[in-house]
């Protein structure tokens, strides 16, 4: 099983993520509005975290259920919606039993993220929907210099897939936990490969670099 890496600051994340990057989650979560759309159904939602996102997939329409690996995190996540423990690259959770599958800032804590949206195609149902929202696998990450808002600069490090504990913010969370890199072609390849059709991408950012990525795909019928 992973490293719970969140154990040690699921505090100091609570915190952070409800007040200090606020707008940002608003950001995030209107991604994740716009690529899900309305239930009703079990909606799974993956490295849940302090299960910032049950709200919105509440009013969406769909019954939350989170799974996260850090029980720090989870003593947060299970004030607002029913979730448990376990590694995403090894779901506790049966063939074809939900409608919806969501792993929101996930993505670079995972050192397998293929076998992760491999476990996701295995628990939808036929017909169901698996979005991906994450920090943009081009422009954001070790290998991005963001110093300048209106030029990003892009090194070597692009190509490595390491976990890795350099990052533009000396204060934020990956210089806390760390991340891993998948880049574009590897995301995409992964969900093609795990059977699911890829239906809708989207960028958004502040400006006009953008700094989440997201996809929509579904589980063919």
């Amino acid at each position: 099983m992973t490293t719970a890496a969140y154990d040690a600051i699921a505090d100091w994340y609570e915190e952070f993520a409800s007040d200090t990057a606020s707008d940002y989650m608003d950001r995030v979560r209107r991604q994740l509005a716009e690529l899900l759309g309305p239930g009703p159904g079990r909606c799974l939602d993956l490295c849940c975290g302090t299960g910032l996102h049950a709200a919105e997939l509440r009013r969406l329409g769909w019954r939350p259920l989170g799974v996260d690996l850090s029980a720090g995190q989870l003593r947060y996540a299970r004030t607002r919606m029913p979730a448990t423990r376990g590694d995403a690259a090894r779901l506790p959770v049966a063939d074809a039993s939900v409608s919806a599958v969501t792993c929101v800032l996930g993505h670079t804590d995972l050192p397998d993220y293929p076998a992760v949206i491999a476990e996701a195609a295995r628990v939808l149902a036929p017909g169901g929907r698996f979005v991906h929202v994450g920090v943009h696998p081009c422009f954001v990450g070790a290998f991005a210099d963001r110093s300048d808002r209106e030029r990003i600069v892009v090194d070597a490090g692009y190509a490595e897939r390491e976990r890795s504990f350099r990052a533009w913010s000396a204060h934020g969370v990956r210089a806390r936990v760390g991340a891993w890199h998948v880049p574009l072609a590897d995301l995409l390849n992964a969900v093609t490969a795990a059977g699911l059709t890829l239906t809708r991408v989207t960028e958004s950012g502040p400006d006009a670099i953008p700094d989440l990525f997201a996809l929509l795909a579904t589980k063919p019928a």
